[in-house]
């Protein structure tokens, strides 16, 4: 089957698979100063594999929409001293539930 017939999932897949033991392009993602960085690298990866995928493809998508995330450290929710927190900073012990934030904003100690 031709990349370009393949859904973005899949094609999603097929970049996420190549990765793996790709130690340069590893090492390269892992000194990228920010996500728009790490995209650029992500495409030209995406471009060699005539994947096709967009830049908007890989910022809504998991699982490169979660890595851009931790790239740029943007919160899902901050906290009194604005320390980032999200619930799998602390290994599933923490989940911001809707319950939660309603309490918060009870408390007024939600932003």
């Amino acid at each position: 089957m031709e990349p370009k017939d393949l859904s973005v999932k899949q094609k999603l897949k097929v970049l996420v698979e190549s990765l793996d033991g790709a130690e340069s392009t590893n090492q390269t993602l892992s000194q990228c100063k920010d996500a728009e960085e790490m995209l650029d690298v992500l495409l030209a990866v995406s471009s060699d594999l005539e994947l096709e995928l967009t830049r908007e493809d890989l910022k809504r998508n998991p699982p490169i929409r979660d890595w851009v995330w931790w790239k740029n450290k943007e919160a899902l929710v901050n906290l009194g001293d604005e320390n980032l927190r999200y619930q799998g900073d602390s290994s599933g012990k923490t989940r911001w539930d809707s319950w939660t934030i309603s309490l918060f904003k009870f408390l007024k100690i939600w932003r």
